[in-house]
């Protein structure tokens, strides 16, 4: 898509204030052509009462100045007050719409981009078309049409004069069009380069325990500067294709007026030209050099905000695949929680194989079912189905014989819930992030307003702390400063692994859905905490259907059926032990042979403990 026309895409925001932008571009070229005034104003004076002598109607060309410079004065602050509001609404709309775009996507879009560049796309693109619609759209069309106006006042004062700054005009608009042309591309690499040193920025601050383990601290920086540098070069490509088309626009109306002043002084000592006239047309090829020089400078940020815009419209473009139906369905009312899919295929973009191949899956209500497999088997990509972070290629999920995407998104997961393997915490306090699932709690409040130092605060902060309880993370809670008002900060950093996750499980049972997803969502705890959690969970939870990504023998032992997927398809399926006797690939899997001295030292530790041996394996 032409850059020009993404740019154009941006105007429907701006239809709610019509008359605010007309009002500040006739504001703008008022104000430029009571400065055009100002000319014709001094030729009368000179040609006037200064040649005749008249001194008694100096007062009134001189309050003609002043009222005209008043005016244009005004006129100018006029425009500032009236494009403020359309443009800080289309950078905050635009803003809107392109985050509520963004979440609405499926995973397999975030999968693919980096947040880096949505970051940028979202916050420094939006800003630069703020920036051109409140200034430089107003002043390029205003400009262009006050060189033209001053081309006629010129003509009507003296049309050699007027030829001779038109002479010098023609190759600045040659110019301009060819900078555009190449500015444009150049701002887009720098746009992107831009984008790729947010994400290493991001990356390296959320990745900064393992960068200063690994002790990569200084290759990234080496990384980073790399990119600097490149930005840096494309930044100086930029500044040298404006460097040349200011030289141009600021020497050749500088030659036009010299050739003015030499064909007119010669003209005024000849008679054929009068003085006031000739320094009218030299003041309107002087008033005139603003527009002139500004157009290049003018012209580079419609290339640099048309980049923006093309780059606001390529998310904006992505197609929401995971959508509410026209028609959402109710949820069964009881809802009992039984899940089934039926043929299921699932390939992810660009992927090389399908991620799951013709599925059939029935999972009862109430029941705990463990799904193991080994990498690339489809465990998690199966796992997120649930929930609808995608849909299948082919095939359905139902809930209660339902088809998933019969239901309405915020129905479907408010009674699906899932934690993950990776417990994703945001700034704020304990409170905030365990609520955060909870359906009419805004972020940043909570469930309750009270405290919690003395007690347990209110009845919302009472089914928190029950969740907590029941995944075991009240303890931990209870010793932090503030308790559940205690700033947790981004990513939790200051918490362990098993601390994160289990703030994350407590979100996830806090609903009280009737289907948990737990995508590996323990593995960080130790043996003895993960059994505590799961005998918590089982008398807890013991009506809700729970879908659990597992590895762990003990974890396999309490599930009611045990799911073993292998290349995307189900192999086997049954109790832990009937598949460690009769599925020598499942049994591989969960227990993998190991040498004598491991085997002697796993038998010293059979009870159970944080030294237990088991075979873990990533199932994504």
């Amino acid at each position: 898509m032409d850059a020009m026309t993404s740019l154009r895409r941006c105007a429907p925001y701006l239809r709610p204030h019509p008359w605010l932008m007309a009002g500040a571009c006739e504001a703008a070229f008022g104000s430029m052509l009571a400065g055009l005034a100002m000319p014709l104003v001094l030729q009368r004076l000179v040609d006037g009462p200064v040649e005749e002598g008249d001194f008694a109607a100096l007062p009134w060309f001189i309050g003609g100045f002043a009222l005209l410079g008043v005016f244009e004065a005004v006129l100018l602050g006029a425009r500032r007050l009236l494009v403020v509001r359309p443009a800080t609404r289309l950078e905050t709309a635009m803003r809107a719409d392109v985050s509520a775009h963004i979440q609405r996507l499926p995973l397999s879009f975030h999968a693919r981009w980096q947040s880096g560049q949505l970051l940028s796309r979202t916050v420094s693109d939006v800003t630069e078309i703020g920036r051109f619609v409140a200034f430089s759209a107003i002043y390029l069309i205003v400009n262009v049409a006050v060189m033209a106006v001053g081309l006629i006042v010129l003509a009507w004062l003296a049309p050699v004069l007027a030829l001779i700054v038109f002479v010098a005009y023609v190759p600045m608009v040659v110019a301009t069009t060819v900078f555009e042309q190449r500015f444009r591309v150049v701002a887009r690499s720098a746009q992107e380069v831009s984008g790729d040193l947010s994400t290493m920025v991001e990356e390296s601050v959320l990745g900064v325990r393992v960068l200063k383990v690994f002790g990569r601290g200084p290759q990234t920086v080496r990384r980073f500067t790399e990119q600097a540098h490149r930005l840096r070069g494309l930044e100086l490509r930029k500044l040298s294709y404006t460097a040349g088309l200011w030289w141009i626009i600021t020497a050749l109306p500088d030659l036009a007026i010299v050739a003015m002043i030499g064909y007119g002084g010669h003209s005024v000592a000849t008679g054929t030209l009068t003085l006031g006239t000739l320094m009218a047309a030299v003041t309107v090829a002087t008033y005139l050099r603003w527009p002139a020089d500004t157009l290049g400078w003018l012209t580079a940020d419609a290339s640099t905000a048309a980049a923006a815009a093309d780059r606001y419209w390529q998310v904006r473009d992505e197609p929401v695949t995971v959508t509410d139906p026209e028609h959402p369905r109710l949820l069964p009312s009881p809802l009992r929680g039984e899940v089934r899919l039926e043929d299921v295929h699932y390939a992810h973009p660009g992927g090389r194989a399908a991620a799951l191949r013709g599925v059939d899956l029935t999972i009862r209500a109430g029941t705990t079912v463990a799904v193991v497999g080994a990498t690339g088997s489809g465990k998690s990509t199966l796992l997120s189905l649930l929930s609808r972070l995608d849909d299948p290629r082919s095939g359905r999920i139902t809930l209660d014989g339902v088809d998933l995407r019969e239901l309405a998104l915020a129905d479907l997961r408010s009674v699906v819930c899932s934690a993950f393997d990776d417990p994703v915490l945001f700034s704020g306090t304990v409170r905030d992030n365990v609520t955060l699932g909870v359906r009419g709690v805004d972020s940043g409040s909570s469930l309750g307003t009270g405290r919690d130092k003395a007690g347990e605060g209110t009845d919302g902060d009472a089914a928190v702390w029950e969740a907590l309880r029941t995944v075991r993370a009240d303890g931990f809670v209870r010793a932090l400063p503030e308790r559940l008002s205690t700033v947790i900060g981004e990513g939790g950093l200051g918490l362990s692994g098993g601390q994160r996750q289990r703030l994350a499980l407590a979100r996830a049972i806090l609903p009280r859905p009737s289907v948990l997803v737990l995508d590996d969502a323990l593995s960080a705890l130790d043996v003895r905490t993960e059994r505590e959690v799961e005998a918590a969970l089982r008398g807890g939870l013991s009506r809700v259907t729970t879908v659990v990504a597992a590895h762990r023998p003990g974890t396999l032992r309490l599930a009611d059926q045990v799911v073993f997927l292998s290349g995307g398809r189900v192999a086997a399926m049954g109790k832990h032990d009937e598949l460690m006797t009769r599925e020598p690939e499942y049994r591989l899997l969960v227990q993998p042979s190991l040498p004598a001295p491991a085997r002697a030292r796993g038998a010293d530790h059979a009870a159970g403990s944080a030294g237990e041996i088991v075979g873990k394996v990533e199932t994504r």
